[in-house]
């Protein structure tokens, strides 16, 4: 049986696609990327926000019309659109024919085989019971891989539904992720990215108190060139860690640190941590301690009760702080959700101007710091030859996979994909550096 995987969303949910692609191997299955010609699409779903969803369905819809075509057989949904829209999906979508949901990733051979034969299988397993152990069929280039130690969240911010999605905080035991880190490394693994929806608490609901630094050291003695952090909450920042990512060479300085906003009054209504004062001072403590750390962020322009006043703060802080790096979103209303609910919901386009700003602003904060780059010799990860820009691509230490810039240089000989070279800038365009390989 030919099943084909198509994964939509962040790399957390990537890692379980990757997970029900080994399974369904192992079954003797033929896995494959390129739904035309299967027996079985699977498509893994994002269902967080709006645009989310409406890539998800325009998927569904899309291998609807190879189905009517009869280029495909029979179409498996999963991920946190069905988990999100179980009934719906059955009532509204018969372009499916089978439905799986966050707890279930574990049962794909079985519901493979149900759709096989002629069944409508539908699994909605416990979310927050579910494991992350088991094989997987790595998808990505082999020098870099995502790990993910942890999946759920008990942090249940008002604007967001992944709670609900994927269930509480779950850390895998460390001696899994260390055994999966070897296999990596030894796979080629060069830049290992570890991730959860927050990797701060790893550890606390396993061990009875947090262990990510001591993950961390433990991680740093495999043979990795660069580990990469995403994400930290800004509330989980204590002096172990920070020092352990300042004297670690191999922890990239590049954190991406998800604050949503700086207004105090906002943010407790959310049920996030800080104001502007205290995320003023951890920025400032991180780049005291850590030197030549890159931050990140992500910011909601909209959120229900923000004033003027409050985004006027928002691009005064951004401003004043110059983080390097921003994710700026418009609020999304989420039913389900208790900011869903609240009073002083902001008009859409008033919204979305804001993002426009906000955006403006940071993109001025980025240029600034690309100008500081300019003429000196920055280490790249290259990712390979770009025949459209007629050049090698890659990526610094600032530089994350798919959500940063990248590097864009000559040679003068071949650089192969995963290779780390020094590369002299010379020069910055729309955000991404120029420059040339340092001989």
């Amino acid at each position: 049986m030919k099943v084909a995987f198509i994964s939509l969303g962040c790399s957390k949910n990537l890692i379980n696609t990757e997970q029900m692609m080994a399974l369904c191997s192992n079954a003797g299955m033929e896995v494959t990327g390129e739904p035309e010609g299967a027996d079985v699409a699977v498509l893994n779903t994002c269902g967080f926000i709006d645009a989310a969803k409406s890539e998800a369905i325009e998927h569904i819809i899309a291998l609807g019309e190879l189905k009517d075509q009869g280029k495909l057989g029979k179409l498996l949904v999963c991920g946190c659109l069905s988990q999100r829209y179980r009934e719906e999906m059955k009532r509204e979508l018969p372009e499916v024919d089978g439905l799986m949901g966050t707890g279930s990733y574990d049962q794909i051979v079985s519901a493979v085989n149900a759709l096989a034969a002629g069944e409508f299988p539908e699994d909605f397993g416990d979310i927050s019971a579910t494991t992350e152990e088991g094989e997987r069929f790595v998808t990505g280039p082999d020098y870099t891989a995502f790990l993910k130690i942890a999946e759920g969240c008990d942090n249940f911010c008002a604007f967001c539904i992944i709670p609900y999605l994927r269930g509480r905080y779950r850390s895998r035991p460390m001696e899994k992720i260390l055994a999966e880190a070897e296999t990596l490394a030894r796979g080629g693994t060069k830049e290992l990215i570890l991730i959860a929806q927050d990797i701060g608490p790893y550890g606390k609901d396993l061990y009875g108190e947090t262990k990510l630094t001591e993950l961390l050291e433990k991680l740093c003695k495999l043979p990795f060139r660069w580990i990469r952090l995403h994400y930290l909450y800004p509330d989980h920042f204590d002096d172990a860690l920070i020092d352990c990512i300042a004297k670690q060479p191999k922890i990239v300085k590049y954190l991406d640190i998800p604050m949503q906003h700086c207004s105090g009054r906002l943010l407790k209504s959310m049920n996030r941590w800080g104001d502007r004062e205290a995320l003023t001072a951890l920025v400032e403590r991180l780049r005291k301690k850590i030197p030549g750390v890159v931050l990140r962020t992500s910011l909601i322009c909209g959120l229900p009760g923000e004033t003027e006043a409050d985004f006027e703060e928002l691009c005064d802080f951004i401003m004043s702080t110059k983080i390097e790096r921003a994710g700026v979103f418009q609020y999304s209303r989420e039913e389900g959700t208790r900011a869903a609910k609240m009073d002083g919901q902001v008009p859409e386009e008033i919204a979305a101007q804001r993002v426009e700003r906000l955006v403006r602003i940071q993109s001025q904060v980025l240029d600034e710091f690309n100008e500081s780059r300019l003429g000196r010799v920055l280490e790249v990860l290259c990712e390979g030859f770009d025949a459209g820009e007629g050049c090698y691509v890659g990526r610094t230490y600032a530089d994350s996979v798919e959500v940063d810039g990248r590097v864009l240089f000559t040679a003068a000989g071949v650089v192969p994909a995963g290779e780390f070279v020094n590369v002299r800038i010379t020069g910055s365009q729309d955000g991404d550096l120029t420059g040339e390989i340092e001989e």
